[in-house]
């Protein structure tokens, strides 16, 4: 079960984090993995743990928010199976304090990242037969969070995007979901911690992960796991639906 033998798949953000976990998994599935990152350098981890593996994936350099170069690089890719939209930023705000630079940097890369990889992939599915894809929504699609503005403007839209293509190509055989993590450890958290509490670095993890009522942070692997799910043939009756994988945070909190 579970398997991607034959298949080619296409992880936008795949140098880290969640989207390193799904290229490791879908790799380790059978899958050929495409990795789409900003530079080599975020690509080359996830290339060679693969690689070490023995699998196959290839690294592409791609700004999603230029919809030529991802016209440029799916050319260069050829024929796929599966698509995973998983690039994206955060940021911390509220409608007074979020500037319209940073506002306007979050919807070309979260939203227009997403919709260029769409426009550009759906051909390339509909000429095949068929296809999956897959959204890293956020469960700030389902509840109001504090300071997160833009970003929760942005998930969205992914969420809303997601709903309108599975509606418009279930007679194309496009299947199309979303996932909405709550928070997962990743290097992008710690990061942020270190950042914006040096020091106490310890107790804001561990306050943050208890914020989820399953008292930890999800593991990008478990993600990962989710994803390989929706994106496998023993899926194939599931489109137009979107998976929170939160720890109780939208049920249990509310």
């Amino acid at each position: 079960m579970f398997q991607l033998h034959n298949k080619i798949a296409v992880v936008t953000g795949g140098g880290s984090g969640i989207g390193q976990a799904i290229a490791l998994l879908f790799a380790q599935q059978g899958a050929t993995v495409h990795i789409i990152e900003l530079s080599e350098a975020a690509a080359a981890p996830t290339l060679e743990r693969i690689a070490a593996t023995g699998n196959k994936a290839f690294a592409h350099t791609c700004d999603v928010t230029q919809q030529n170069a991802v016209r440029q690089t799916f050319e260069n890719i050829g024929e796929f199976d599966i698509l995973i939209n998983n690039a994206g930023i955060a940021h911390i705000g509220n409608a007074e304090n979020t500037t319209e630079a940073d506002f306007d940097r979050i919807f070309k890369v979260n939203v227009k990242g997403v919709y260029n990889c769409l426009h550009l992939a759906i051909p390339v599915f509909k000429k095949r037969g068929g296809g999956v894809i897959l959204n890293m929504a956020s469960i700030a699609n389902h509840v109001g969070l504090s300071d997160r503005f833009a970003y929760s403007m942005s998930k969205g839209a992914v969420y809303a995007m997601t709903l309108s293509v599975a509606k418009d190509y279930v007679q194309h055989n496009i299947r199309c979901n979303s996932i909405s993590p709550a928070r997962v450890h990743t290097p992008f958290v710690d990061g942020f911690l270190a950042k914006n509490y040096p020091g106490k670095e310890a107790e804001m993890f561990e306050k943050l992960s208890k914020t989820q009522p399953i008292g930890r942070m999800a593991k990008p692997e478990e993600v990962a796991h989710l994803a390989l799910y929706l994106c496998s043939d023993e899926a194939a009756f599931i489109t137009g639906c979107d998976y929170p994988i939160d720890g109780g945070f939208i049920k249990l909190n509310s």
